[in-house]
């Protein structure tokens, strides 16, 4: 059996993933044969192991080792915050697509297997993962970052109406 997806399927993912990204405040590579080649990984990934593990990154095979690099990975918006693109360069900033950033290496994120933390859903243990938890004010999105988004992702609004929340 193939793990190779059918080229409509890359596309119809695609176009999904291109739709949710632009109406949350996100945005995929504007190369699209570049992108689309990602998206072929993350459904070879899906079949293979059953989620979409980033296709940048090794895969454990075990679904609740692997939570933080299901795309989009848990290392997608410091990345983006501080190198204009995610590890896998799947989405980007509106500066880079503007020009106003230009690609440069992105180190990995991802802590060693022995330092990792796993996830409160998958073993009932908090994910401390050190970073602030920021809330939009305007409609409650939280998102656990260094510094709150410069738009919210559901509402739109600007980084301003973030707060730190407890």
């Amino acid at each position: 059996m193939s793990n190779e997806p059918r080229p409509e399927d890359v596309n119809a993912l695609y176009e999904r993933l291109f739709g949710d990204a632009e109406s949350s405040g996100y945005h995929l590579n504007p190369d699209g044969e570049f992108a689309k080649s990602l998206i072929r990984s993350l459904l070879i990934n899906q079949a293979r192991y059953g989620y979409w593990a980033c296709p940048c990154r090794l895969a454990s095979r075990k679904k609740e080792e692997d939570l933080d690099i299901i795309c989009p990975c848990d290392y997608r918006d410091p990345d983006l915050g501080e190198y204009g693109s995610c590890y896998c360069a799947l989405y980007v900033t509106k500066e880079m697509l503007g020009g106003k950033m230009t690609p440069k290496p992105i180190p990995e994120r991802r802590p060693p297997k022995g330092e990792r933390k796993t996830d409160a859903k998958a073993t009932g243990t908090f994910k401390a993962s050190g970073m602030p938890v920021w809330r939009c004010r305007v409609c409650g999105y939280l998102c656990a970052r260094d510094e709150p988004p410069d738009e919210c992702p559901i509402c739109k609004a600007r980084k301003e109406r973030f707060e730190r929340f407890m």
